[in-house]
């Protein structure tokens, strides 16, 4: 078979590619070994997005699986629109413009890699110890750990400790970093941690782990990263090389950066590049390639890349941290504004927060760290207002509504 366009793997940026490419005009032809929507689909972003808005553990277990399921059946009618062919089967290589399924072959000039990522395990002695889960075999659990302990405070760990102390577990976080969310501005992420300890949470901060065995707990959730899924795609025969990481190198178009003379133009999107592993960015990367496939041009700043971890209160962050800036050794501006200040906050009984938004001495907006109440939408907005380079004294003339949360924003301009 031939087509113009292979891709591999049927996750956000694999779908989004298809679609995306198929409304262009191009035939496509996408590959997904097991169900299509991915990690964050089936196993990530909206299983622990139910468990964080669900009141009981029976009620999170039960609504997972229909709303996993209502979501996954939207993409399968995606992939089933014209121009798309899926195919079910693991992806092979067999040259640079050749890839094999289940015995069959389908060549294209463009192919995309969007394979995703899976949970990185520490080489401890005792891993294959009964209690220890990643975050796909916790969300599978039909019973509640009396007990859980969480290797990690990253993304995953965090989120996860604050659903199931929610939950009545008792949760214990050990971390070997001497603060949780590295991303996150420090400050915040040590107001959260303080705030999340308050609520019973434990944390061994700077601790780190030598065996599974010292650890006291019914379950022990590994909680320190993922690692892109390379394995079994015959990346040789395509003429290409991982970085030291693991991770397949592109450059800003997402082409391998290998690539020079080769007759095939590859691609990898989304965490097996390793760039930003986030499922809005593998999104805007798969744009980005077929835009660069179809000789478009686009405005996408990756650049300005918002993230949130829906914690309880949620934080979130664009742009670099005051810690980075002062790294940097970049002449900055910190405005803060608190939840408890805010009318809406108040209302809601949500006071808990505090937002810091920074800006270079000519106030056009480098950054925004927060955490409380709906702080993603917040940093939504600032990630809005940074891709069109807006200044503070332009933020102060734009008129917000009157009460929300989103005055917390206008509060700290001011």
């Amino acid at each position: 078979m031939n087509t113009d366009l292979i891709i591999i793997g049927a996750g956000p940026g694999g779908y989004r590619a298809a679609e995306y490419a198929a409304r262009q005009g191009l035939q496509v032809v996408i590959i997904e070994q097991d169900e299509v929507g991915g990690t964050c689909l089936n196993r990530g972003c909206i299983p622990t997005k139910t468990y964080v808005h669900a009141a009981t553990f029976e009620e999170a277990v039960e609504r997972q699986q229909q709303v996993v399921s209502l979501l996954r059946s939207g993409v399968e009618q995606i992939l089933a629109a014209p121009n798309i062919t899926l195919v079910r089967g693991s992806a092979s290589f067999l040259d640079a413009q050749t890839v094999c399924v289940c015995g069959d072959c389908i060549t294209a000039k463009n192919i995309i890699i969007a394979t995703g990522s899976s949970a990185k395990m520490l080489p401890l002695p005792d891993i294959n110890d009964p209690r220890l889960v990643t975050s796909t075999e916790l969300l599978q659990m039909r019973q509640l750990p009396k007990r859980l302990a969480i290797i990690g405070a990253g993304v995953i760990g965090m989120e996860f400790a604050s659903v199931f102390q929610r939950f009545s577990s008792e949760v214990t976080v050990i971390e070997y970093l001497k603060e949780c969310l590295p991303m996150l501005d420090s400050d915040i992420a040590k107001r959260l941690r303080k705030l999340l300890e308050k609520r019973g949470i434990k944390f061994k901060m700077k601790t780190a782990v030598q065996s599974l065995a010292d650890i006291d707990a019914d379950v022990i959730l590994m909680a320190t990263g993922r690692k892109a899924n390379t394995e079994g795609l015959n990346l040789e025969a395509a003429g290409i090389t991982l970085d030291a990481k693991g991770n397949i190198p592109t450059n800003d178009n997402f082409q391998h950066s290998a690539l020079n003379s080769q007759p095939s133009t590859l691609y990898a999107i989304g965490d097996v590049n390793g760039r930003q592993m986030l499922a809005h960015a593998a999104e805007m990367q798969a744009i980005r390639a077929v835009n660069h496939i179809l000789g478009k041009a686009d405005g996408i700043r990756f650049d300005i890349m918002p993230a949130a971890i829906f914690t309880e209160p949620e934080a979130a962050c664009v742009g670099p941290s005051e810690d980075q800036l002062k790294a940097d050794g970049i002449d900055y501006i910190c405005k803060k504004s608190f939840w408890r200040a805010n009318g809406k906050a108040q209302a809601m009984n949500e006071t808990e927060g505090i937002l810091k938004l920074f800006a270079d001495r000519q106030e056009r907006i480098l950054g925004c760290h927060a955490y409380g109440a709906h702080a993603a939408d917040i940093i939504q907005e600032v990630s809005v207002l940074m891709c069109k380079d807006t200044t503070l004294s332009e933020l102060r003339d734009m008129i917000h509504i009157h009460p929300t949360l989103s005055e917390i924003l206008k509060c700290a301009a001011g």
